[in-house]
């Protein structure tokens, strides 16, 4: 009986047991410092361009060709991690970046036309460092069929949400204090230095080449968006990175167009608090029901809840319903990158990880746009529309097409031709 106690104890999911994984803050530590450019990187190069040039119209432009580009390269970077390994991606990678990011620091303040501007932008996104998916790989790697799965998604997702609070909010506090540049100096140096010690922990990066997993070395060559269920789970995640990038144009608009502006970080902040505070209770929750039925009962509450955001016109009402987006985003996050875990080869998966986290950076970039275009073109508050418009369509395709979450049995032959069966008890 007390040995039965003692199995269920260590089953349950829980932050501390998942910390106590061993290895696990080698890569953390260095993992969060590398990953706070990713969220300082679009202030930063609005408030410089803004400061250089005196158009919020070129800034927006300038951080949206770096939003689409990192949008679009990312997942070209994910699969070279998984071919080649982290440390080579990594290594070049992060070099890359800091040059594009000084570049375009020094053409901003030399007044250089918008065209080079854009041009700079391009490797600018398109080198930022994956950190984020090359964590969740790692943890894929040392909790491979553990329960403690879904507490290291959620833990990732709290993490994330934490590094969008800290890396604006830094991005900002350099740039006004210091100098315009400061922001974007100071994510090319955390870049540099987080991106090289992130790398430089060797031993808990996911195995490649002859030191793969048995029978994964063929899947490793196979682009993840090749696995039908990924490509249902980028649709997902670009309606929920919609919902980020409208809340943040309509959130904006709404205050300013009460004469409160001061009111916007308050709102975004109590729509970050829920997310937090939902991915937390994820993570500490055992749960029975399985990742694909989590996903959906998670999305449909994300589609109601965004449904009813354009009705709203009051700042108490806007802040309850806002926490209650917050809320219902994390838990379709953790079970979306959970669900990789069961869908993707392991020789594949950071690759699938940068697919999804470039979605929801370019529905985030496709919301701000059309969220800004319909508060200028259409009615105050038509910005709350788009989250609407990108999670109802996302919905629906999750549940037509919920027959591709659930993994399919991969079957493997051995060298001498005979097929892996599971063992069977014979009389």
């Amino acid at each position: 009986m007390a040995s039965t106690v003692t199995t269920e104890r260590s089953a349950r999911p829980g932050y501390g047991q998942l910390l106590r994984t061993k290895g696990a803050w080698t890569f953390l530590v260095p993992g969060f410092a590398a990953r706070q450019p990713f969220a300082m990187l679009t202030i930063s190069i609005v408030l410089l361009v803004r400061h250089t040039t005196g158009s919020y119209g070129a800034a927006g432009a300038a951080a949206a060709v770096t939003g689409v580009s990192m949008a679009l390269f990312a997942p070209y970077s994910g699969r070279l991690a998984d071919r080649y390994g982290q440390r080579a991606v990594l290594m070049p990678g992060v070099v890359l970046h800091t040059a594009a990011g000084l570049t375009l620091t020094a053409l901003a303040l030399a007044h250089a036309p918008l065209w080079a501007l854009f041009a700079a932008a391009v490797p600018t996104g398109a080198s930022v460092p994956q950190v984020g998916p090359m964590v969740r790989a790692r943890w894929g790697t040392r909790l491979k069929g553990s329960p403690l799965l879904s507490t290291a998604a959620a833990f990732e997702s709290v993490t994330d949400e934490l590094t969008f609070v800290v890396g604006p909010l830094l991005a900002t506090a350099l740039c006004t204090a210091v100098t315009p540049a400061a922001g974007l100096v100071t994510e090319a140096a955390l870049t540099l230095v987080g991106g090289l010690l992130f790398a430089a922990q060797r031993g808990t990066q996911p195995p490649v080449g002859p030191h793969a997993e048995a029978g994964e070395e063929a899947h490793a060559r196979v682009s993840a968006l090749r696995v039908p269920g990924v490509r249902v789970l980028i649709v997902t995640f670009l309606g929920i990175g919609a919902v980020f990038g409208g809340m943040q144009v309509s959130l904006a608009a709404f205050t300013e167009s009460i004469g409160e502006p001061g009111l916007n970080g308050v709102l975004y902040g109590v729509f970050a608090a829920g997310n937090m505070l939902s991915g937390v209770i994820c993570g500490a929750v055992a749960w029975k029901s399985s990742p694909r039925r989590r996903l959906m009962v998670g999305y449909t509450a994300l589609a109601l809840t965004t449904s009813a955001l354009w009705t709203v016109h009051s700042v108490p009402l806007l802040a309850g319903l806002g926490l209650l987006v917050g809320m219902s985003i994390a838990p379709a996050l953790i079970t979306g990158y959970t669900l990789v875990e069961d869908l993707v080869p392991a020789g594949a998966r950071t690759e699938a990880f940068t697919w999804l986290t470039g979605a929801v950076a370019l529905g985030q970039a496709a919301a701000v746009t059309v969220a800004g275009q319909w508060e200028d073109r259409l009615w105050d508050g038509a910005g709350f529309l788009v989250p609407m418009a990108a999670t109802v369509p996302a919905l629906a395709t999750i549940l037509a097409l919920r027959s591709l979450l659930v993994a399919r049995a991969r079957t493997r032959t051995v060298a001498r031709g005979v097929g892996h069966r599971e063992p069977v008890t014979v009389d």
